[in-house]
């Protein structure tokens, strides 16, 4: 059996949470991998909805572990927060069904408050951060004075630690004329939180290695879309990590030779929240109807999402970025009702035709998408669970998808409903 990696292959909001939770019931093990609490899925299971930020989606499935990797920075209070709310609803969740990587890079409040200041401050070049302190807890990891997980351990060893951390983050806070940080009042502060969420530490380098000597299927969850990579993605209007495939790896400890099959969730047409460019874009009634009937606003934040046509040179791009094998095209039922779609095939920049995103920031504001019309469907596609169920125009769309991005759709999703989806391919068994 394989193991199967799940990335968003456009700029976020694609619908993984679902299609993770559905893919959860063959899995053994669901491991998130990079990103933090600035991430947001949605879950309608029953007629239930399950809103997570941080816990990877497989969690509220009985009987299957779940993972937070070494690539996630952890706000303590956010996943304390997290679990209580789950409580609430009926899914309470222990050690025996999370466990966290011991040396995942913890968010303190001085990352959120930084975060804040820097973005509310950026007027006219503001990235769109969800304020929530992700991209300062990556700048410290990288700068080899984050506080991790297992820091918590040593009450004795922590106050070295957090003077380090201090004597950094008091210099930028005199200079943006922000009150500095006691020492003392952080060391309490994280001394009080330690004993619930240190239950759930382990080695997950070492978790994982075991699960897949025993033979069980691991399911890897990537957050934001690959688009917002760091290295790859509308730089800089970009998250902090690395949200392709291939982090998965690093994300983890385990080899990347266990990665077997890549899923890339596509949604059936475009959307991107925050600020960068987005060649696509949509604002007229045509992009006020897919925001409305797509529902298209953030988990996390409530902000409004962006709204265009499907952009096929950006999905063919992450196809190869990521390794994806095949994708899962959701919201396809947000289409219904169109006369005409239309989808990117292409760019025109500076005159000249381009058949991918170019790297750099002030030639992707001037990509002109190059649009192809195809015919619309009336028909309603909401809850289809078979190919016979679906428009022969909307099937004739989703093949021109798939031969534009070089890559099979998988499944298909028709609701948020987790049984509204038709398997084409069980990525699990590839």
């Amino acid at each position: 059996m394989a193991n199967v990696v799940v990335v968003g292959s456009q700029w976020g909001d694609e619908g993984k949470g679902k299609i993770v939770d559905w893919l959860s019931e063959q899995a053994d093990v669901i491991v998130r991998f990079q990103g933090g609490h600035n991430a947001g899925h949605t879950l309608v299971i029953g007629g239930v909805t399950y809103k997570l930020s941080l816990l990877p989606s497989g969690v509220v499935r009985p009987g299957k572990l779940s993972v937070i990797g070494n690539g996630v920075v952890l706000d303590p209070q956010a996943l304390v927060d997290e679990l209580e709310r789950l409580a609430a609803q009926g899914v309470v969740i222990g050690p025996e069904r999370l466990r966290i990587a011991e040396n995942v890079p913890l968010i303190l409040p001085l990352h959120r408050e930084l975060d804040a200041l820097r973005e509310s401050g950026s007027a006219g070049t503001r990235i769109g951060t969800t304020k929530r302190g992700i991209g300062p807890a990556y700048e410290d990891k990288v700068g080899r004075r984050a506080i991790r997980l297992v820091d918590l351990v040593d009450a004795e060893a922590l106050p070295a630690k957090v003077e380090r951390l201090l004597s950094h983050h008091n210099l930028l806070r005199r200079g943006l004329g922000m009150e500095e940080v006691k020492a003392g009042d952080l060391v309490a502060e994280l001394l009080a939180i330690a004993p619930k969420i240190l239950p759930f530490m382990d080695r997950v380098w070492e978790l994982l290695d075991r699960a897949r000597q025993d033979g069980k299927r691991v399911l890897f969850e990537g957050a934001q879309g690959a688009l917002l990579d760091i290295d790859h993605g509308t730089y800089p209007f970009v998250t902090s990590s690395n949200t392709v495939a291939g982090s998965a790896a690093s994300g983890t400890g385990i080899g990347p030779g266990s990665l077997d099959y890549v899923l890339g969730i596509t949604k059936a047409y475009t959307t991107r929240v925050g600020e960068g460019p987005f060649p696509t874009e949509l604002k007229d009634a045509d992009g006020e109807r897919l925001a409305t009937r797509g529902r298209e606003v953030g988990v996390v934040t409530g902000r409004a999402r962006r709204c265009g046509w499907f952009d096929a040179v950006l999905v063919r791009q992450t196809v190869r970025t990521c390794g994806i094998k095949g994708i899962a095209l959701t919201k396809l039922d947000v289409l219904d009702g169109f006369t005409e779609l239309k989808v990117c095939v292409g760019y025109k920049v500076d005159g000249r035709e381009v058949d991918y995103l170019p790297a750099e920031s002030g030639a992707q504001a001037r990509a002109e998408p190059i649009y192809e019309t195809m015919e619309g469907w009336q028909e309603s596609t909401a809850g289809a669970r078979s190919w016979v169920d679906l428009p022969a125009a909307a099937v004739k769309y989703v093949r021109r998808v798939e031969e534009l991005i070089g890559c099979p759709v998988a499944v298909l999703s028709t609701s948020p409903e987790r049984d509204d989806t038709i398997l084409v391919h069980n990525p699990f068994q590839d």
